[in-house]
């Protein structure tokens, strides 16, 4: 059966638009002002600079960083090889491979700190790397960039990555002042607190604290927008946290390193102190190089290269060593902690960028 077809209402035509006259001229209006635009030819526009000449810069920059260092410090790095020259080389040698371990202790942290895997061998080489750049920028800076990068390279987003190296610094915080804390319960005359911080400094440096944390927390009531993103950073931090501790052996990688890596650097100290016959028990010697590594933990020098030094000279002396040698047993140890790795490291770093797995 076929239904029976129905013509359509007829709608009502649009009125046509109006068309321009052929060959009328357009004329300018009163209100607009005329701009000229450049004459841009081709080939001449501006060149971009190559991804390729820019690695090549950012792969020489570490070697051009290393040099300037090392020639505002050449006095410091003479006077410190004087004394290597004259040190036992059995206690040296135990003492450089401690040092190596400190990498080794380094790079299981990291890993402790996110969850999925991170290829192992470029995970040391980036935190041989990272001691470099450490030793070039100011506190800590250096060593947090190139591990951050690392983790966003290896696919990690940015906020997780950021989230795995805030937990990596706080577990390496923890790490450092609970060794130091255990230390001094076990030998509680290993350092006389006196020589170090004069008792009428405790006030003012008490004050310049409540000072501070009254500014940060006035800046985060009043900034909305930070208050906002530091919220945020703390839930993925407290997840990541969260996720890594329900993991044994990530929390073991995590909180294992954190206690191993100050304990193998205050070791370094203790076997280079023994190497220069320092007269000082090597508990008070781990003792003062904790002490003192606190102390400065907010010195933003390069590598808290001269602050440390100082700091752990009027440590030693505290805990009971001649200064002339104590003096000695800190070059040293600065030599075979950073001047001697610095060079390789920076090496390994450009290395690395080039090889894009930073």
């Amino acid at each position: 059966m076929t239904l029976p077809t129905q013509p359509l209402p007829a709608g009502n035509p649009q009125a046509a638009l109006p068309q321009p006259a052929v060959g009328a001229a357009w004329e300018a209006s009163a209100d607009v002002t005329a701009v000229q635009l450049p004459d841009i030819r081709p080939g001449r526009l501006p060149r971009r600079v190559p991804v390729r000449l820019l690695r090549q810069i950012l792969c020489l920059l570490p070697l051009l960083l290393v040099t300037v260092v090392a020639v505002r410090h050449r006095s410091v790095l003479a006077e410190g090889f004087a004394h290597l020259g004259t040190a036992r080389w059995p206690w040296l040698l135990a003492a450089v491979g401690a040092t190596c371990l400190t990498w080794v202790a380094a790079a299981c942290t990291r890993q402790g700190a996110v969850v999925e895997r991170l290829p192992r061998r470029r995970l040391l080489a980036t935190q041989f790397a990272a001691g470099a750049a450490n030793h070039l920028l100011p506190t800590g800076l250096g060593a947090s960039a190139v591990n951050l990068r690392f983790m966003t390279v290896c696919g990690l987003p940015l906020a997780r990555s950021s989230a795995a190296l805030a937990l990596y610094l706080l577990a390496e915080s923890v790490g450092r002042v609970a060794l130091l804390g255990a230390l001094l319960l076990a030998f509680p005359d290993a350092l006389r607190l006196g020589a170090l911080v004069p008792e009428t400094a405790f006030g003012p440096l008490l004050a310049g604290a409540g000072a501070v944390l009254a500014i940060a927390v006035a800046v985060l009531v009043l900034v909305r927008r930070l208050r906002t993103a530091l919220l945020s950073f703390l839930r993925t931090a407290l997840g990541e946290a969260r996720e890594v501790h329900t993991r044994p052996a990530r929390a073991l990688a995590l909180w294992g390193g954190a206690l191993a890596f100050p304990a193998l650097q205050a070791s370094v100290l203790v076997l280079v102190g023994r190497s220069l016959g320092l007269d000082v028990p090597a508990a008070h010697m781990a003792v003062a190089y904790l002490a003192a590594t606190c102390a400065v933990a907010l010195v933003p020098t390069p590598g808290g290269i001269g602050s440390v030094e100082a700091a752990l000279v009027v440590a030693l002396v505290a805990a009971g060593g001649p200064a002339a040698v104590a003096t000695a047993v800190v070059l040293a140890f600065r030599v075979v902690t950073v001047w001697l790795p610095l060079v390789p490291g920076a090496l390994t770093l450009g290395a690395l960028v080039r090889l894009k797995v930073i």
